[in-house]
């Protein structure tokens, strides 16, 4: 496994803020530049956008103009979809029983209100969160579990040993309580129930300036194990050496480092995709 530690160079990378949301419905008005922008925003844009706000906000840096020395760093859960809209989808696409390409393209496609698809993408989150807090920096968004934020966090802590920037956000976000996500994770072997299941946000601000920490990154390491994709796949395992509230995928590191202050946090997970990852985190 590929380990790291910040704590070599002059201005070893700290945590200057951490925000969670680990419920929806969240409220990101007092967040929004625009209120209009509500309509556009999904569940999963919600929680991201209150999680950002609250780290920003313990970091000093909310409503400050963060601009091009500011990166986003984002892992973001499976693809989400309420019931009531794919039933609509479904009724208005099928003629005689099967499914039809005419129906769907006509009746079907606008069973649906037409802003769902701006709600469900994975990339939205990003946009809400850049547009709200100005961030204009380099970006890295991925998807969808919680060793994908590894790789979110291990280009965040890149970025900012090059220089490339000076505060980076890495967070995740999980909408997980809705009919696409649940019927996903049954499927799985071993599956996982609804009720183990998590809506949650979590970021964290990471800085230079040491002056400003209310935590420390004290070790990194990412690892992958290939895997034949028609063979089992590896067997999931995540570790926190504090209590989480259950399966929040790939808000789980980031939303769990908020709710634990004053601790030392060791965090391993061997996921399904053939990640493995730990970190160790010192928390004020």
């Amino acid at each position: 496994m590929d380990e790291r530690s910040e704590a070599s160079g002059r201005h070893p990378v700290v945590l200057t803020g951490l925000g969670a949301a680990t419920s929806a419905p969240a409220d990101p008005g007092p967040y929004l530049r625009d209120g209009k922008h509500r309509k556009f925003m999904g569940e999963q844009d919600c929680l991201a956008l209150v999680a950002a706000g609250e780290a920003l906000r313990e970091a000093g840096l909310l409503g400050r103009p963060l601009g091009e020395r500011a990166g986003l760093f984002l892992a973001v859960g499976f693809v989400s979809f309420e019931r009531d809209d794919m039933e609509r989808l479904v009724a208005g696409s099928t003629e005689e029983g099967r499914f039809s390409m005419r129906r769907f393209s006509t009746a079907g496609f606008n069973a649906i209100h037409p802003l769902r698809t701006f709600r469900c993408l994975s990339n939205m989150p990003a946009f809400h969160i850049s547009v709200n807090f100005d961030i204009r920096g380099p970006y890295f968004v991925t998807y969808p579990g919680i060793g994908q934020w590894y790789l979110a966090l291990d280009e965040a802590v890149r970025s900012l040993d090059a220089g490339a920037i000076d505060v980076a956000l890495v967070a995740g976000v999980a909408y997980q309580r809705n009919f696409l996500v649940e019927r996903h994770f049954r499927r799985l072997v071993p599956p996982l129930r609804p009720e183990e299941l998590v809506d949650a946000a979590g970021c964290i601000v990471l800085e230079r300036d040491a002056a400003r920490a209310r935590g420390r990154l004290l070790a990194l390491g990412i690892d992958y194990a290939p895997y034949h994709p028609f063979e089992e796949a590896p067997v999931p395992d995540e570790r926190f050496t504090v209590a989480a509230p259950g399966e929040m995928g790939a808000a789980s590191v980031a939303a769990t480092l908020a709710r634990s202050r004053g601790r030392i946090v060791e965090h391993s997970v061997a996921c399904r995709d053939g990640i493995r990852a730990s970190s160790r985190w010192e928390i004020a």
